[in-house]
């Protein structure tokens, strides 16, 4: 069971904060939290923990991803995404706020993301695309061909980005140099990316020229997905290891896929149910008939009692959509449209107001609404 707290909470922000604010309640606690700082028993625990609920709400599709699944889509459950705490490094996080004045955690509190080491893998990057589908893709799935740009390992230099690989000397294979400056707070140990090897701790005699030193490039892909009958919009697809290429032998990201459902021009989708509005005439629901349908799986009949009222719904068992965690299908609903016919020819006119000489006002609702024009 996971224990963590919200991250919203440990923040102090609401769900619907704006990047601003979240940025903004991150860069406050941080400064009283920081270990350099605070002495207080528990003060870098604290920090962490705000550390890492900012790393996620700060980053748009992680942030997604935690609004959908919470602390599940971090911890390797299914829809998770198996984020890695070890890929913050709170000193890049501190820096890009705060400036060069922040920093040096990694010495302070070991363990959480410190200096970017060229041994230490790290996963790539998540993508999340959305995807359009019809309301006869989505309710019986189908097969599709999307187009994705990811970075993937440069087949030239395995991944390493170079070759005749040597240890920085500039930061002595740390990734890091630190440095001590004066600041608000007193003399603070402060590190930085070290500018040689630009946090890798290593260099090399010579820069692959296929991916510019990076040991990534990027390429377009078409990958074809089964999409599962049933899906909805909103609904997300997990493909996992199809993301961005780890870095240093660490596992791929993954790409989510957001479904957008487009309307049909009869049926209305509402969770596993379905509705149909039907047209029908007076005579139709005075006195009674059988009319066909369209269904999911084809035409079918529905029968109208005679008296039937407008906006009645007659519910078909078993007729909607099986969703995609569903056991069983939904419902259909057919709505009855009484449609007043708006152009009549003589003998109709004579038919109609024939019957409009008979008294037609017999039922209850007649006789409840005279009481009122009385009173």
């Amino acid at each position: 069971m996971n224990n963590k707290r919200d991250y919203y909470e440990v923040l102090g922000v609401s769900k619907t904060a704006t990047d601003e604010e979240i940025k903004r309640a991150f860069r406050v606690l941080a400064k009283k939290y920081h270990p350099d700082v605070n002495k207080e028993e528990g003060a870098a625990e604290k920090f962490k923990e705000i550390g890492e609920a900012y790393s996620v709400l700060s980053d748009k599709n992680k942030r997604a991803q935690y609004d959908q699944f919470g602390h599940a889509a971090f911890d390797g459950n299914p829809g998770g995404a198996g984020f890695d705490m070890g890929d913050i490094n709170l000193d890049d996080i501190l820096s890009n706020i705060f400036g060069g004045g922040f920093g040096g955690f990694s010495s302070s509190f070991s363990g959480f993301g410190g200096s970017r080491n060229s041994s230490r893998a790290r996963r790539g990057e998540d993508m999340l695309m959305h995807i359009r589908l019809s309301f006869e893709e989505a309710v019986n799935g189908c097969k599709k061909d999307i187009k994705v740009n990811v970075t993937e390992s440069c087949d030239e230099c395995n991944g390493k980005g170079g070759f005749g690989e040597t240890t920085c000397s500039t930061c002595g294979g740390r990734g890091v140099i630190r440095e001590q400056q004066s600041t608000l707070f007193g003399i603070m140990q402060t590190q930085k990316t070290c500018p040689d090897c630009r946090g890798e701790g290593k260099t090399f005699k010579e820069i692959c020229r296929h991916c510019d030193g990076e040991g990534r490039v990027s390429k377009n892909k078409t990958l074809t997905v089964t999409v599962p009958a049933g899906i909805d919009t909103g609904n997300q697809l997990r493909l996992s290891g199809k993301g961005g290429a780890g870095i240093n032998g660490g596992p791929n990201g993954d790409i989510y896929l957001e479904f957008v459902v487009e309307e049909h021009k009869y049926f209305e989708r509402h969770e596993d149910d379905i509705y149909l509005e039907l047209p029908v005439t007076i005579t139709d629901v005075i006195l009674g008939c059988k009319k066909e349908i369209p269904t999911l799986t084809g035409n079918g009949y529905v029968e109208i009692k005679p008296g039937t009222q407008n906006y009645t719904k007659l519910k078909l068992k078993g007729k909607g959509i099986k969703g995609v965690n569903s056991r069983t299908p939904g419902d259909m609903y057919v709505v009855i449209n009484v449609i007043i016919p708006t152009k009549l020819n003589k003998k109709q006119k004579e038919l109609i107001k024939e019957l409009s000489e008979t008294d037609l006002e017999t039922e209850s609702e007649f006789k409840e609404f005279k009481k009122s024009l009385k009173n």
